[in-house]
C-alpha cells in the first residue's frame, strides 16, 4: 500500500516539472519573439527614419546648388535683393544645422523638410526679381545708350555750332577797304608830288583805301599785308611770306601795323618804293586782313613818248 502511494507521488512530481518546463519554454518562446518584434520594428523605424532624412538631405542638396549658383552670379546684391539674399543664406543654415545632428526627431526632420520647401520658394522669388531687374537695366542700358547718342549729337550740334559761330565772328571781325585807289606819283627835287602814268617818271606808287566801320573787330593795332604784283607776274618786294585763307601762302612788300578804332572808320595810305625803276605794265596792289583778302587796286604805267 505504501510502496503504491510512493509511486502515484513519483509520478506527480514529474508531470509538474514537466509542465513547469513546458511553461518555461513557452514563456522563453513568447519573451524572444516579443524582443524579436520590437528589435524588427525599431530597425523599421530606423530605417525609415533614414531614408526620410536622407530624402530630406538631398532635397537640401539640390536647394543648396540654387543657393551657391545664385550668390556666385549675384554678388554686388543692394537694398531689397540684398535682404532677401540674407534671409535665404540664414534659412539654408537653420536647416543645416538640423540635418547635421545624429538624432533627429522626426519633428525637426518635418521642420527642415518644410524650411526647405520655403527656401525654394525664397530662391525662385529672388530669381524671378532678379530677372526683372536684368531687364529693367537692360532697358535703363538702351534708354541711356539712346540718351549718350543724343547728347553726342547734341554736343556735336552744339560744336559745330560753336565753330560756325566763330567762323563767322572771324570772318565778322575781318576790316573792309573801300575807297581803294592805286597812283603812280613823281616826286620832284624840290619835294612836291604830282601824279603820273608813266614808268620812267614814277618814284613811287602810292596805294590810298578806306577801312569801314566794324562793330565786332575790337580796338586795338591790326596788322595788314600788302601784296604787289609786278608787269611779268611776280612778286614784288621780300617782306615775306604770310598764309591767307583762300590764295594759301603769299609773298608781301610790306606789312602795315594800324591803330583801328571799334566800329570808327579810317583812312590808310601807303607808298611803296623799290630801288630800281619802274617798268611799263601793269602793277596789281592786293591788301589782307586776318587771311582775307580785303581790297586790290590796279594802276598802268606807259612808256615814256620822250
Amino acid at each position: 500500500m505504501s510502496n503504491e502511494t510512493s509511486n502515484n507521488g513519483s509520478k506527480i512530481s514529474i508531470v509538474v516539472l514537466i509542465i513547469a518546463l513546458i511553461g518555461s519554454w513557452i514563456y522563453f518562446v513568447n519573451t524572444n519573439n516579443t524582443k524579436t518584434e520590437i528589435i524588427t520594428n525599431y530597425t523599421a523605424e530606423v530605417a525609415v527614419l533614414d531614408s526620410t532624412k536622407n530624402s530630406i538631405q538631398a532635397d537640401f542638396i539640390a536647394a543648396s546648388a540654387k543657393v551657391d549658383s545664385l550668390n556666385q552670379e549675384n554678388t554686388g546684391l543692394q537694398g531689397e535683393l540684398q535682404e532677401k539674399s540674407v534671409a535665404i543664406q540664414k534659412l539654408k543654415m537653420n536647416i543645416s544645422n538640423i540635418l547635421r545632428k545624429k538624432e533627429a526627431t522626426d519633428k525637426e526632420l518635418g521642420e527642415a523638410k518644410s524650411m526647405i520647401s520655403e527656401l525654394n520658394g525664397k530662391v525662385n522669388n529672388l530669381l524671378a526679381d532678379l530677372g526683372k531687374a536684368q531687364e529693367e537695366n537692360k532697358q535703363l542700358n538702351a534708354q541711356n545708350q539712346e540718351l549718350t547718342t543724343q547728347n553726342s549729337s547734341l554736343s556735336s550740334n552744339l560744336n559745330s555750332t560753336k565753330k560756325e559761330k566763330e567762323r563767322l565772328q572771324d570772318i565778322g571781325s575781318t576790316l573792309h577797304a573801300a575807297a581803294f585807289t592805286i597812283q603812280a606819283i613823281r616826286i620832284k627835287s624840290n619835294g612836291s608830288e604830282r601824279a603820273t602814268a608813266t614808268a620812267k617818271r614814277a618814284n613811287l606808287i602810292r596805294l590810298a583805301f578806306m577801312i569801314d566801320k566794324n562793330k565786332i573787330t575790337p580796338s586795338g593795332t591790326q596788322e595788314l599785308y600788302v601784296c604787289i604784283t609786278g608787269p611779268d607776274g611776280k612778286a614784288i618786294g621780300d617782306g615775306g611770306n604770310f598764309n591767307t585763307r583762300e590764295d594759301g601762302a603769299r609773298s608781301y612788300a610790306n606789312k602795315l601795323s594800324v591803330v583801328y578804332e571799334q566800329n570808327v572808320a579810317l583812312p590808310v595810305s601807303y607808298d611803296f618804293k623799290q630801288s630800281n625803276k619802274f617798268t611799263e605794265g601793269e602793277y596789281k596792289v592786293e591788301v589782307y586782313h586776318n587771311g582775307f583778302k580785303i581790297g586790290e587796286g590796279k594802276t598802268a604805267l606807259k612808256k615814256s613818248l620822250l
